[in-house]
């Protein structure tokens, strides 16, 4: 490297990369191209994690060892008793989704002539879903009762005010 009266290095010939790609590498990232230089990286870093889960998996298990064994020893005449309750504990939970897909039951209808809703259903106070026609309470015949729900509304929002008798003079 040769230096003029400025002290700046004269200009090196372009280098090639080390893995032979066919483009041009720096020295600041070991005579390989920038796609190069990140694989390699990216190839270490990879290396590393492996390493070090590895070294995790061989710690963590060299300790535990005895306590697996202790477990399995303890676990072991209750596996028969497990395989006795598993088949119930699966019959449990497909009840369960037989429940929840009878919930479901297809379209939403109306209450009264069964015609699909949607989303455009609307709900009753008694609490059932009905079409545009017979979102009413009169047109379907509604069991709720709105006056007596009015009266106690009606009690509740305005409480009974008693005035203290006044002495006389």
């Amino acid at each position: 490297m040769e230096q003029n009266e400025t002290g700046c290095q004269a200009p090196q010939a372009p280098i090639m990369c080390a893995n032979n790609c066919g483009f041009f590498g720096t020295a600041a990232t070991m005579n390989m191209c920038s796609k190069c230089y990140k694989d390699l990286v990216l190839k270490q870093e990879q290396a590393n994690f492996a390493a070090s889960s590895i070294q995790s998996i061989v710690n963590g298990s060299s300790s535990a060892v005895g306590k697996d064994s202790d477990v399995a020893l303890i676990t072991k005449p209750p596996t028969a008793t497990s395989e006795i309750i598993l088949p119930s504990t699966q019959t449990s939970t497909t009840s369960l989704i037989s429940e929840k897909a009878e919930e479901v039951k297809g379209p939403k209808r109306c209450g009264t002539c069964k015609k699909r809703v949607g989303l455009t259903g609307f709900t009753c106070r008694c609490g059932n879903i009905f079409c545009g026609v017979h979102r009413y309470s009169d047109k379907h015949e509604c069991p709720f009762d709105y006056h007596a729900a009015a009266q106690e509304a009606i009690a509740k929002a305005n409480p009974v005010v008693k005035a203290e008798k006044m002495d006389k003079i």
